[in-house]
């Protein structure tokens, strides 16, 4: 190897070196310089950069087709509208004024979960459009025009459209009306027309067959819930169930023209199973010997709404020991419903409140002496306690007989439509003007001989 301190030669050549190197960076970056003024010859006459670039200005078609694919977007929990507005790209004074032409058509504090909204950008402009869209009544629509917010108001177009399902129970009602044709929601209004006739929680069987002629609301077009049920028939067993809606205010008859409507429905509860009966001698799972029970358990999720089983008074409603949160209504007839266990209380019931039949106590809870939860209904009659799945239902008064020639006739229409006939003639029925803006869905399949 050199050694750098060796002699003169060495000592002189390193300096030339170092020269020779110089020059030729020198030549290098020339070359760069020269190669880069040729390329500027063909650079564009106006640059581009994030702040100054503009896009062609959008036609019509791409303006209705950025507006079209705007999504709405739900409400989050707890969301107002002033936090939406917030999240947008507009200043202090834009934002009330978009507030302003929104409030025109509707009250911005009922806003509800349900509810949702949309943002439309326009590429050119920034933000165009914001639209409201109100579940079940319609759509408010405020646009920038000329630098200012203009709104409007469009209702939704609802339609009522009457359609026809029949089937066999096999398994679940819901599944099995879904199998058949129709949405599971229907079997919930199954429940409410044969409440006080048929316990949903303990009276249905395999085999069963069911019919209906139905209303079907729709919301500009697309579905948005089951109506009223027109016509019902239930083969329970060998128990065959009738009902015709009919009147003004509308009631539920069978064949006969006799009102469904009993003094007590059939449960409190819409859905559940019977975890206990009534019983003289029943054994306490927690205090682990026998005492009488003098009740009906219903076993549900906490949470799931109790109804008054018929109209009457609150007598009670607090905290009652081993019955944990409490309700008693005293009913006419020396009758009297308690609802033990609750988890809590439905709003503004009270001792002394007036309730209505069907209308929502409390909750399904698990308190006091409760290893689960349910619900511990009971009835008493003249300070007795009875079986409330062995009361005899009363019925209400029946039609007068001026009112049973058009009954008879409106009956007979509706029982061809459930025998696969035509659901036309039940666009126009006399005694029913409700039926002004129905039309005729898609029929089912029709119902097979002897159903």
């Amino acid at each position: 190897m050199f050694n750098l301190n060796s002699g003169p030669v060495v000592r002189c050549l390193v300096p030339a070196l170092l020269v020779l190197a110089g020059v030729a960076v020198q030549l290098a970056t020339w070359r760069i310089e020269r190669s880069s003024a040729a390329l500027g010859e063909h650079r564009p006459a106006v640059a581009y950069s994030a702040a100054t670039a503009r896009f062609p200005a959008p036609n019509q078609a791409l303006r209705r087709a950025i507006a079209a694919a705007a999504a709405d977007a739900p409400f989050l929990r707890g969301q107002t509208l002033s936090e939406v507005l917030e999240s947008l790209p507009l200043a202090a004074d834009e934002r009330h004024e978009l507030t302003t032409a929104l409030a025109e058509h509707t009250d911005l504090r009922k806003l509800r979960p349900e509810d949702s909204y949309a943002a439309v950008h326009d590429p050119q402009a920034g933000l165009s459009e914001f639209r409201l869209t109100l579940a079940g009544r319609g759509r408010v629509a405020a646009k920038r025009r000329a630098g200012r917010w203009h709104s409007s108001w469009q209702p939704f177009v609802r339609t009522v459209r009457l359609n026809r399902v029949e089937g066999v129970l096999e398994g679940a009602l819901e599944a099995s009306i879904q199998r058949a044709g129709a949405s599971p929601r229907l079997a919930y209004e199954m429940a409410e027309v044969l409440q006080w006739d048929l316990d949903f929680n303990r009276d249905l069987r395999l085999g069963d067959r069911f019919a209906l002629v139905f209303e079907e609301v729709y919301l500009d077009g697309r579905f948005e819930s089951i109506g009223a049920i027109l016509a019902l028939h239930y083969v329970n067993g060998g128990r065959r169930l009738e009902a015709y809606r009919f009147g003004e205010p509308a009631g539920y008859y069978d064949a006969e023209g006799r009102p469904l409507r009993k003094l007590f429905l059939r449960s409190p509860l819409r859905y559940s199973r019977v975890t206990s009966r009534f019983s003289h001698r029943r054994f306490h799972p927690i205090l682990k010997r026998y005492r009488p029970h003098y009740g009906v358990d219903y076993g549900a999720p906490t949470g799931t709404p109790v109804r008054a089983t018929a109209g009457g008074t609150v007598a009670f409603a607090a905290w009652d020991s081993g019955g944990g949160r409490m309700v008693k209504i005293r009913h006419p007839s020396g009758y009297l419903t308690a609802y033990l266990h609750l988890s809590r209380f439905a709003p503004g019931v009270r001792r002394g409140r007036r309730v209505a039949q069907g209308d929502v106590i409390g909750y399904v809870g698990a308190t006091g002496l409760a290893t689960a939860p349910h619900l511990d209904y009971r009835v008493q009659l003249n300070g007795r306690w009875i079986n409330p799945l062995a009361m005899k239902m009363e019925p209400a008064p029946p039609l007068r007989e001026d009112q049973r020639p058009a009954f008879e006739d409106w009956r007979h229409r509706l029982e061809l439509g459930l025998a696969g006939g035509d659901l036309a003639p039940l666009l126009e029925p006399a005694e029913t003007p409700r039926f002004a803006t129905l039309s005729v869905g898609e029929p089912a399949r029709p119902l097979a001989a002897g159903s």
